[in-house]
Protein backbone atom coordinates (compact mmCIF):
# COMPACT_ATOMS: atom_id res chain seq x y z
CA UNK A 1 0.00 0.00 0.00
CA UNK A 2 1.61 3.52 -1.16
CA UNK A 3 0.07 6.76 -0.13
CA UNK A 4 1.35 10.08 0.05
CA UNK A 5 1.53 12.45 3.75
CA UNK A 6 -1.20 14.59 2.74
CA UNK A 7 -3.17 11.80 2.19
CA UNK A 8 -2.53 11.03 6.63
CA UNK A 9 -5.27 13.94 6.98
CA UNK A 10 -7.86 11.84 5.63
CA UNK A 11 -10.46 9.92 8.33
CA UNK A 12 -10.74 6.72 6.13
CA UNK A 13 -6.45 6.39 6.56
CA UNK A 14 -6.87 6.61 9.85
CA UNK A 15 -10.42 4.17 10.33
CA UNK A 16 -7.78 1.52 7.94
CA UNK A 17 -5.14 2.09 10.04
CA UNK A 18 -7.15 0.99 13.40
CA UNK A 19 -8.45 -1.83 11.89
CA UNK A 20 -5.46 -3.13 10.55
CA UNK A 21 -3.45 -3.08 13.92
CA UNK A 22 -6.36 -4.12 15.99
CA UNK A 23 -6.32 -7.72 13.92
CA UNK A 24 -2.45 -8.21 13.43
CA UNK A 25 -2.40 -7.71 10.06
CA UNK A 26 1.20 -8.78 9.79
CA UNK A 27 1.21 -9.30 5.74
CA UNK A 28 0.43 -5.43 5.54
CA UNK A 29 3.16 -2.96 4.52
CA UNK A 30 2.19 0.41 3.93
CA UNK A 31 4.50 2.95 2.24
CA UNK A 32 4.17 6.65 3.05
CA UNK A 33 5.93 9.68 1.11
CA UNK A 34 6.48 11.95 3.22
CA UNK A 35 7.60 14.69 0.71
CA UNK A 36 6.82 17.93 3.09
CA UNK A 37 4.01 19.53 0.03
CA UNK A 38 0.71 19.01 -1.03
CA UNK A 39 -1.29 20.40 -3.61
CA UNK A 40 -1.17 24.37 -2.25
CA UNK A 41 1.50 24.36 0.27
CA UNK A 42 3.20 22.45 2.92
CA UNK A 43 1.55 19.74 4.64
CA UNK A 44 0.21 19.40 8.57
CA UNK A 45 3.74 17.61 9.89
CA UNK A 46 6.02 18.40 6.86
CA UNK A 47 9.41 16.51 7.09
CA UNK A 48 8.44 15.22 10.64
CA UNK A 49 8.18 11.62 10.04
CA UNK A 50 8.54 11.32 13.96
CA UNK A 51 4.66 12.67 14.34
CA UNK A 52 3.15 10.25 12.15
CA UNK A 53 5.21 7.25 13.85
CA UNK A 54 3.28 7.97 16.74
CA UNK A 55 -0.26 8.13 15.42
CA UNK A 56 1.05 4.83 13.51
CA UNK A 57 2.40 3.29 16.66
CA UNK A 58 -0.94 4.31 19.06
CA UNK A 59 -2.86 1.57 16.65
CA UNK A 60 -0.07 -1.15 16.96
CA UNK A 61 1.93 -0.61 13.83
CA UNK A 62 5.93 -1.26 13.61
CA UNK A 63 7.01 2.35 12.24
CA UNK A 64 10.24 2.51 10.16
CA UNK A 65 12.02 6.03 9.19
CA UNK A 66 14.07 6.12 6.29
CA UNK A 67 15.58 9.01 3.76
CA UNK A 68 13.54 7.55 1.04
CA UNK A 69 16.49 8.38 -1.74
CA UNK A 70 18.51 5.84 0.07
CA UNK A 71 18.51 2.62 -2.20
CA UNK A 72 20.27 0.97 1.04
CA UNK A 73 17.88 1.94 3.79
CA UNK A 74 15.04 1.06 1.63
CA UNK A 75 16.29 -2.31 1.16
CA UNK A 76 16.63 -2.71 4.94
CA UNK A 77 12.88 -1.24 5.51
CA UNK A 78 11.75 -3.52 3.43
CA UNK A 79 13.32 -6.90 4.85
CA UNK A 80 12.16 -5.66 8.33
CA UNK A 81 8.55 -5.35 7.23
CA UNK A 82 8.96 -8.77 5.85
CA UNK A 83 10.04 -10.05 9.20
CA UNK A 84 7.78 -8.45 11.32
CA UNK A 85 5.08 -10.56 13.09
CA UNK A 86 1.47 -10.34 14.36
CA UNK A 87 1.13 -6.34 13.30
CA UNK A 88 1.48 -4.29 10.27
CA UNK A 89 4.06 -2.07 9.13
CA UNK A 90 4.69 1.62 8.10
CA UNK A 91 7.55 2.99 6.26
CA UNK A 92 7.83 6.49 6.46
CA UNK A 93 9.98 7.82 3.61
CA UNK A 94 11.53 11.30 4.00
CA UNK A 95 11.41 12.27 0.38
CA UNK A 96 12.15 15.61 -1.82
CA UNK A 97 9.69 16.49 -3.95
CA UNK A 98 10.73 16.98 -7.64
CA UNK A 99 14.02 15.45 -6.53
CA UNK A 100 16.59 15.60 -9.39
CA UNK A 101 14.85 18.74 -11.40
CA UNK A 102 16.17 21.94 -10.28
CA UNK A 103 12.66 23.59 -11.25
CA UNK A 104 10.18 22.05 -9.18
CA UNK A 105 12.20 20.46 -6.37
CA UNK A 106 11.15 20.64 -2.99
CA UNK A 107 9.29 24.12 -4.58
CA UNK A 108 5.34 25.18 -3.41
CA UNK A 109 3.57 25.74 -6.57
CA UNK A 110 4.71 23.38 -8.66
CA UNK A 111 1.93 20.83 -8.05
CA UNK A 112 0.21 19.44 -11.56
CA UNK A 113 1.74 22.16 -13.33
CA UNK A 114 3.40 21.56 -17.19
CA UNK A 115 7.65 22.40 -17.17
CA UNK A 116 8.76 25.16 -18.45
CA UNK A 117 11.86 23.41 -20.09
CA UNK A 118 10.98 20.08 -19.87
CA UNK A 119 14.30 18.74 -22.33
CA UNK A 120 16.40 20.68 -19.42
CA UNK A 121 14.60 18.19 -16.65
CA UNK A 122 15.27 15.43 -19.00
CA UNK A 123 18.87 16.25 -19.15
CA UNK A 124 18.94 16.78 -15.09
CA UNK A 125 17.55 13.34 -14.69
CA UNK A 126 20.14 11.65 -16.61
CA UNK A 127 19.35 12.17 -20.29
CA UNK A 128 17.24 9.57 -22.26
CA UNK A 129 17.02 6.28 -21.10
CA UNK A 130 15.50 2.67 -21.54
CA UNK A 131 15.54 1.91 -18.08
CA UNK A 132 13.48 -1.41 -17.45
CA UNK A 133 12.96 -2.67 -13.82
CA UNK A 134 11.28 -6.33 -13.45
CA UNK A 135 9.22 -7.05 -10.55
CA UNK A 136 8.06 -10.08 -9.30
CA UNK A 137 4.63 -10.57 -10.37
CA UNK A 138 1.97 -11.22 -7.70
CA UNK A 139 0.60 -14.86 -8.12
CA UNK A 140 -2.42 -14.64 -10.15
CA UNK A 141 -3.73 -18.14 -10.65
CA UNK A 142 -3.56 -18.63 -6.84
CA UNK A 143 -7.17 -20.47 -5.92
CA UNK A 144 -8.54 -18.37 -3.22
CA UNK A 145 -10.18 -20.80 -0.18
CA UNK A 146 -14.02 -21.68 -0.48
CA UNK A 147 -16.39 -22.76 1.99
CA UNK A 148 -18.92 -25.63 0.79
CA UNK A 149 -22.03 -25.25 0.01
CA UNK A 150 -25.08 -27.45 0.17
CA UNK A 151 -28.75 -26.29 -2.06
CA UNK A 152 -30.39 -23.09 -1.64
CA UNK A 153 -33.20 -23.08 0.25
CA UNK A 154 -34.72 -19.46 0.71
CA UNK A 155 -36.86 -18.84 3.88
CA UNK A 156 -40.42 -18.39 2.77
CA UNK A 157 -43.20 -16.46 4.01
CA UNK A 158 -47.32 -17.22 3.99
CA UNK A 159 -49.23 -14.61 2.43
CA UNK A 160 -50.83 -11.67 5.39
CA UNK A 161 -48.12 -12.82 7.88
CA UNK A 162 -46.45 -9.68 9.04
CA UNK A 163 -42.70 -9.51 8.82
CA UNK A 164 -40.18 -6.69 8.56
CA UNK A 165 -37.97 -6.77 5.02
CA UNK A 166 -34.97 -6.07 7.03
CA UNK A 167 -35.43 -9.74 9.02
CA UNK A 168 -36.08 -11.51 5.07
CA UNK A 169 -32.40 -9.87 4.42
CA UNK A 170 -30.70 -11.24 7.41
CA UNK A 171 -32.36 -14.85 6.97
CA UNK A 172 -32.27 -15.10 3.05
CA UNK A 173 -27.78 -13.71 3.07
CA UNK A 174 -27.68 -16.34 5.77
CA UNK A 175 -29.60 -19.23 3.18
CA UNK A 176 -27.36 -18.03 0.54
CA UNK A 177 -24.42 -18.37 2.72
CA UNK A 178 -25.27 -21.89 3.29
CA UNK A 179 -25.52 -22.64 -0.79
CA UNK A 180 -22.45 -20.78 -2.06
CA UNK A 181 -19.51 -20.89 -0.35
CA UNK A 182 -18.28 -17.53 -1.38
CA UNK A 183 -20.26 -15.31 0.00
CA UNK A 184 -19.44 -12.93 2.54
CA UNK A 185 -20.87 -10.62 5.14
CA UNK A 186 -19.94 -6.87 6.29
CA UNK A 187 -21.84 -4.85 8.71
CA UNK A 188 -21.10 -1.68 10.37
CA UNK A 189 -21.68 -2.61 14.05
CA UNK A 190 -25.64 -2.54 13.65
CA UNK A 191 -26.24 -6.41 12.99
CA UNK A 192 -28.63 -6.63 15.98
CA UNK A 193 -30.80 -3.93 13.58
CA UNK A 194 -29.80 -4.71 9.94
CA UNK A 195 -30.17 -8.40 10.64
CA UNK A 196 -26.98 -9.52 9.16
CA UNK A 197 -26.74 -11.35 13.08
CA UNK A 198 -28.57 -13.90 11.29
CA UNK A 199 -25.58 -14.92 8.95
CA UNK A 200 -22.88 -13.97 12.05
CA UNK A 201 -24.18 -17.26 13.90
CA UNK A 202 -24.50 -19.42 11.24
CA UNK A 203 -20.92 -18.21 9.39
CA UNK A 204 -18.94 -16.61 12.00
CA UNK A 205 -16.01 -17.28 9.78
CA UNK A 206 -17.52 -15.96 6.85
CA UNK A 207 -19.05 -12.59 9.03
CA UNK A 208 -16.70 -9.14 9.18
CA UNK A 209 -17.36 -6.09 12.12
CA UNK A 210 -16.24 -3.23 10.67
CA UNK A 211 -17.45 -1.36 13.57
CA UNK A 212 -18.75 2.27 13.00
CA UNK A 213 -16.33 3.13 9.84
CA UNK A 214 -18.57 2.53 6.53
CA UNK A 215 -16.09 3.87 4.49
CA UNK A 216 -13.79 0.96 5.33
CA UNK A 217 -16.76 -1.26 5.15
CA UNK A 218 -17.47 -0.23 1.39
CA UNK A 219 -13.76 -0.94 0.71
CA UNK A 220 -13.35 -3.88 2.94
CA UNK A 221 -16.22 -5.28 0.52
CA UNK A 222 -14.29 -4.13 -2.66
CA UNK A 223 -10.95 -6.13 -1.66
CA UNK A 224 -12.98 -9.09 -0.66
CA UNK A 225 -14.37 -8.88 -4.17
CA UNK A 226 -10.83 -8.41 -6.28
CA UNK A 227 -10.21 -11.84 -4.49
CA UNK A 228 -12.85 -13.47 -5.81
CA UNK A 229 -15.80 -13.24 -2.66
CA UNK A 230 -19.42 -12.36 -2.92
CA UNK A 231 -19.99 -9.46 -0.30
CA UNK A 232 -22.78 -8.36 1.01
CA UNK A 233 -22.07 -5.19 3.19
CA UNK A 234 -25.08 -3.56 5.72
CA UNK A 235 -25.96 -0.77 7.60
CA UNK A 236 -28.09 1.84 8.37
CA UNK A 237 -29.27 3.39 4.49
CA UNK A 238 -28.34 7.20 6.41
CA UNK A 239 -25.21 6.02 7.42
CA UNK A 240 -23.96 4.92 3.81
CA UNK A 241 -24.16 8.66 3.20
CA UNK A 242 -20.50 8.90 4.69
CA UNK A 243 -19.53 6.18 2.36
CA UNK A 244 -20.72 7.70 -0.77
CA UNK A 245 -17.01 8.01 -2.44
CA UNK A 246 -15.67 5.01 -1.36
CA UNK A 247 -19.64 3.61 -3.15
CA UNK A 248 -18.43 6.37 -6.06
CA UNK A 249 -15.18 4.79 -6.93
CA UNK A 250 -16.41 1.36 -6.38
CA UNK A 251 -18.65 2.46 -9.31
CA UNK A 252 -15.99 3.69 -11.45
CA UNK A 253 -13.37 0.94 -10.87
CA UNK A 254 -16.29 -1.81 -12.02
CA UNK A 255 -16.07 -3.71 -8.48
CA UNK A 256 -18.75 -5.95 -7.81
CA UNK A 257 -20.76 -5.01 -4.03
CA UNK A 258 -23.89 -5.71 -2.77
CA UNK A 259 -25.14 -2.88 -0.36
CA UNK A 260 -28.32 -3.26 2.01
CA UNK A 261 -29.56 0.07 3.79
CA UNK A 262 -31.75 -0.90 6.77
CA UNK A 263 -34.22 1.64 8.45
CA UNK A 264 -34.74 3.65 5.22
CA UNK A 265 -37.33 6.71 5.82
CA UNK A 266 -39.58 8.61 7.60
CA UNK A 267 -41.30 4.62 8.55
CA UNK A 268 -38.64 3.97 11.14
CA UNK A 269 -41.06 6.09 13.05
CA UNK A 270 -39.48 8.03 16.70
CA UNK A 271 -35.56 7.43 15.92
CA UNK A 272 -35.51 10.91 13.98
CA UNK A 273 -34.23 12.39 10.68
CA UNK A 274 -30.86 12.09 11.57
CA UNK A 275 -31.55 7.82 11.39
CA UNK A 276 -33.70 8.39 8.76
CA UNK A 277 -32.20 7.35 5.36
CA UNK A 278 -34.22 9.55 2.85
CA UNK A 279 -31.24 10.27 0.45
CA UNK A 280 -30.19 6.77 -0.15
CA UNK A 281 -31.68 6.14 -3.43
CA UNK A 282 -30.89 9.21 -5.06
CA UNK A 283 -27.34 8.80 -4.13
CA UNK A 284 -27.28 4.97 -5.37
CA UNK A 285 -28.97 5.60 -8.50
CA UNK A 286 -26.32 8.34 -9.24
CA UNK A 287 -23.47 5.77 -9.17
CA UNK A 288 -22.06 4.41 -12.32
CA UNK A 289 -23.66 0.60 -13.51
CA UNK A 290 -26.10 0.77 -10.22
CA UNK A 291 -28.67 -1.40 -9.65
CA UNK A 292 -31.13 -0.31 -6.76
CA UNK A 293 -33.84 -2.22 -5.39
CA UNK A 294 -36.60 -1.81 -2.85
CA UNK A 295 -38.42 -4.74 -1.79
CA UNK A 296 -42.26 -4.12 -0.22
CA UNK A 297 -42.38 -7.37 1.21
CA UNK A 298 -40.43 -10.85 2.94
CA UNK A 299 -40.61 -12.95 0.19
CA UNK A 300 -39.54 -10.10 -2.43
CA UNK A 301 -36.81 -9.50 -0.45
CA UNK A 302 -35.88 -12.94 -0.20
CA UNK A 303 -35.75 -13.18 -4.06
CA UNK A 304 -33.76 -10.28 -4.08
CA UNK A 305 -30.75 -11.07 -2.04
CA UNK A 306 -30.32 -13.77 -3.79
CA UNK A 307 -30.87 -12.32 -7.50
CA UNK A 308 -27.78 -9.83 -6.25
CA UNK A 309 -25.29 -12.63 -5.96
CA UNK A 310 -24.26 -12.53 -9.48
CA UNK A 311 -25.22 -8.80 -10.65
CA UNK A 312 -22.45 -6.78 -12.22
CA UNK A 313 -21.57 -3.67 -10.40
CA UNK A 314 -22.24 -1.67 -7.39
CA UNK A 315 -25.73 -3.00 -6.36
CA UNK A 316 -28.08 -1.63 -3.52
CA UNK A 317 -31.37 -3.34 -1.60
CA UNK A 318 -33.67 -0.67 0.92
CA UNK A 319 -34.89 -2.64 3.79
CA UNK A 320 -37.85 -1.52 6.56
CA UNK A 321 -37.14 -1.39 9.99
CA UNK A 322 -41.21 -2.06 10.49
CA UNK A 323 -43.43 -5.10 10.07
CA UNK A 324 -44.54 -4.80 6.90
CA UNK A 325 -47.61 -7.36 5.26
CA UNK A 326 -46.56 -10.48 3.27
CA UNK A 327 -48.32 -9.72 -0.36
CA UNK A 328 -46.29 -12.16 -2.85
CA UNK A 329 -46.32 -16.09 -2.18
CA UNK A 330 -43.03 -17.97 -1.45
CA UNK A 331 -41.09 -18.90 -4.04
CA UNK A 332 -42.07 -15.94 -6.98
CA UNK A 333 -39.08 -14.91 -8.87
CA UNK A 334 -38.48 -11.24 -8.93
CA UNK A 335 -35.77 -10.26 -11.70
CA UNK A 336 -34.22 -7.17 -12.03
CA UNK A 337 -35.73 -3.89 -14.30
CA UNK A 338 -38.84 -5.99 -13.27
CA UNK A 339 -42.41 -4.48 -11.81
CA UNK A 340 -45.65 -6.31 -10.60
CA UNK A 341 -48.47 -4.77 -11.76
CA UNK A 342 -50.87 -5.01 -8.47
CA UNK A 343 -53.54 -3.64 -9.38
CA UNK A 344 -55.20 -2.59 -12.75
CA UNK A 345 -58.90 -2.58 -14.35
CA UNK A 346 -59.67 -1.12 -18.65
CA UNK A 347 -61.48 1.49 -16.33
CA UNK A 348 -58.91 2.84 -14.48
CA UNK A 349 -58.19 6.42 -14.33
CA UNK A 350 -54.98 6.65 -12.71
CA UNK A 351 -51.81 4.66 -11.82
CA UNK A 352 -50.16 4.72 -8.28
CA UNK A 353 -46.27 3.90 -8.63
CA UNK A 354 -45.10 2.65 -5.45
CA UNK A 355 -41.91 0.68 -3.42
CA UNK A 356 -41.09 -0.19 -0.42
CA UNK A 357 -43.66 0.42 2.39
CA UNK A 358 -45.84 2.67 0.25
CA UNK A 359 -46.63 -0.24 -1.75
CA UNK A 360 -48.89 -1.15 1.15
CA UNK A 361 -50.19 2.25 1.57
CA UNK A 362 -50.99 2.72 -2.34
CA UNK A 363 -53.12 -0.54 -2.19
CA UNK A 364 -54.72 0.68 0.54
CA UNK A 365 -55.66 3.59 -0.94
CA UNK A 366 -56.34 1.86 -3.95
CA UNK A 367 -59.22 0.00 -2.32
CA UNK A 368 -60.62 3.28 -0.76
CA UNK A 369 -60.57 4.89 -4.00
CA UNK A 370 -62.34 1.85 -5.27
CA UNK A 371 -65.23 2.57 -2.99
CA UNK A 372 -65.60 6.04 -4.34
CA UNK A 373 -65.91 4.58 -7.61
CA UNK A 374 -62.50 5.60 -8.93
CA UNK A 375 -60.87 2.76 -10.44
CA UNK A 376 -56.97 3.03 -10.08
CA UNK A 377 -53.97 0.55 -10.87
CA UNK A 378 -50.88 0.13 -8.52
CA UNK A 379 -47.76 -1.20 -9.81
CA UNK A 380 -45.23 -2.01 -7.26
CA UNK A 381 -42.14 -0.80 -8.58
CA UNK A 382 -39.06 -2.62 -6.63
CA UNK A 383 -36.39 -1.83 -9.40
CA UNK A 384 -35.57 1.45 -8.92
CA UNK A 385 -32.76 1.23 -11.78
CA UNK A 386 -33.27 -0.49 -13.95
CA UNK A 387 -36.92 0.66 -13.67
CA UNK A 388 -39.95 -1.37 -15.70
CA UNK A 389 -40.18 0.85 -18.74
CA UNK A 390 -42.28 -1.03 -20.49
CA UNK A 391 -44.83 -1.28 -17.88
CA UNK A 392 -44.55 2.38 -17.11
CA UNK A 393 -45.18 3.56 -20.31
CA UNK A 394 -48.05 1.43 -21.11
CA UNK A 395 -49.81 2.95 -17.40
CA UNK A 396 -48.58 5.99 -18.77
CA UNK A 397 -50.39 6.05 -21.70
CA UNK A 398 -53.36 4.63 -20.93
CA UNK A 399 -54.40 6.16 -18.42
CA UNK A 400 -52.52 9.49 -18.25
CA UNK A 401 -52.34 10.19 -14.94
CA UNK A 402 -49.24 8.22 -12.86
CA UNK A 403 -48.80 9.16 -8.89
CA UNK A 404 -45.68 7.98 -7.42
CA UNK A 405 -45.35 7.86 -3.49
CA UNK A 406 -42.13 7.35 -1.73
CA UNK A 407 -40.88 7.34 1.82
CA UNK A 408 -37.25 9.60 0.26
CA UNK A 409 -36.88 12.93 -0.83
CA UNK A 410 -38.83 14.30 -3.64
CA UNK A 411 -35.48 14.84 -5.67
CA UNK A 412 -33.92 11.61 -7.43
CA UNK A 413 -35.92 8.54 -5.80
CA UNK A 414 -38.10 6.46 -7.13
CA UNK A 415 -40.02 9.61 -8.48
CA UNK A 416 -37.74 10.66 -10.97
CA UNK A 417 -36.85 7.56 -12.34
CA UNK A 418 -40.49 7.50 -13.32
CA UNK A 419 -40.34 11.02 -14.91
CA UNK A 420 -36.96 9.42 -16.66
CA UNK A 421 -38.93 6.29 -18.09
CA UNK A 422 -42.15 8.97 -19.61
CA UNK A 423 -41.33 12.22 -19.76
CA UNK A 424 -41.53 11.83 -23.37
CA UNK A 425 -44.82 10.43 -23.50
CA UNK A 426 -46.96 13.36 -21.77
CA UNK A 427 -48.15 11.96 -19.07
CA UNK A 428 -49.06 14.28 -15.72
CA UNK A 429 -47.08 12.97 -12.70
CA UNK A 430 -47.56 14.00 -9.59
CA UNK A 431 -44.56 13.09 -6.89
CA UNK A 432 -45.42 12.07 -3.12
CA UNK A 433 -42.50 12.19 -1.25
CA UNK A 434 -40.89 13.41 2.32
CA UNK A 435 -40.59 17.06 1.31
CA UNK A 436 -40.57 18.63 5.31
CA UNK A 437 -37.97 17.99 8.52
CA UNK A 438 -39.61 14.80 10.14
CA UNK A 439 -39.92 14.86 14.01
CA UNK A 440 -40.01 12.03 16.09
CA UNK A 441 -43.14 10.43 15.92
CA UNK A 442 -45.15 6.38 15.34
CA UNK A 443 -44.27 5.32 11.68
CA UNK A 444 -48.05 5.52 10.71
CA UNK A 445 -48.02 9.56 12.16
CA UNK A 446 -44.42 9.74 10.21
CA UNK A 447 -46.40 8.78 6.80
CA UNK A 448 -49.33 10.96 7.61
CA UNK A 449 -47.37 13.94 8.36
CA UNK A 450 -44.91 13.31 5.45
CA UNK A 451 -48.13 13.15 3.34
CA UNK A 452 -47.25 9.70 1.54
CA UNK A 453 -49.87 7.43 3.98
CA UNK A 454 -53.18 6.01 2.02
CA UNK A 455 -55.35 9.49 2.64
CA UNK A 456 -52.78 11.58 1.49
CA UNK A 457 -52.13 9.19 -1.63
CA UNK A 458 -56.00 9.02 -2.50
CA UNK A 459 -56.46 12.98 -1.94
CA UNK A 460 -53.68 13.39 -4.58
CA UNK A 461 -55.59 11.24 -7.07
CA UNK A 462 -59.44 13.07 -6.49
CA UNK A 463 -57.33 16.65 -6.88
CA UNK A 464 -55.43 15.00 -10.09
CA UNK A 465 -58.56 14.06 -11.45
Amino acid sequence: MLCGDSELAEGSIWEAAEHAGSEGLANLTAIVDVNRLGQRGPTRHGWDTGAYARRFGAFGWHTIEIDGHDPGQIDFALGDARNTRRRPTVILAKTRKGEGVLEVENREGAHGKALKDPDKAVQELGGPRSVRVEVQRPEVDAAPFRFAGDGMKLPSYQVGEQVATRTAYGAALAALGSARGDVVALDGEVADSTKTETFAKEHPERFFEMYIAEQQLVAAAVGLQVRGWKPYAATFAAFLTRAHDFIRMAGVSGADIRLVGSHAGVAIGEDGPSQMGLEDLAMMRTVHGSTVLYPCDANQTAALIAEMADLEGVSYLRTTRGDTPVIYPPGERFTVGGSRVLRHTPGDRATIVAAGVTVHEALAAADDLQADGIPVGVIDLYSIKPVDTAVLAEAATTTGNLITVEDHRAEGGLGDAVLDAVSELGPRVVKLAVTDLPGSATPREQLADARIDRHAIADAVKRLL
